[in-house]
């Protein structure tokens, strides 16, 4: 059955009830903000970490491109030593070649 008729004392329960039902969504929504407080200072903790692993990712760069540097150096120091050495070979070769040739 139906109740076609309002009476104040029924709209004020229901004004009342609707309030109450507003007030609980508020202490939801206030729980909600606080876990969004927390999420956001566990980001801010994990930018931080962040930022300690790219402040060690950029000195494992700086570490790699010098001691790229220094192998490149050493590499080329390596190549004019092999080729000093085997023109140094060659050329005995040839004196002996030359000497015993005469």
């Amino acid at each position: 059955m139906q109740r076609e008729t309002w009476t104040d004392e029924r709209l004020d329960d229901f004004s009342r009830h609707v309030d109450q039902r507003f007030d609980w969504v508020d202490d939801r929504f206030d729980r909600v903000d606080q876990r969004f407080a927390q999420v956001d200072r566990r980001f801010e903790q994990v930018d931080r970490r962040f930022e300690q692993v790219d402040r060690r990712f950029d000195q494992v760069d700086r570490n790699i491109h010098d001691l790229r540097t220094e192998m490149r150096s050493e590499i080329a120091e390596l190549r004019t030593l092999m080729y000093r050495f085997g023109s140094g070979i060659i050329g005995t070769v040839v004196v002996a070649i030359l000497l015993r040739a005469f």
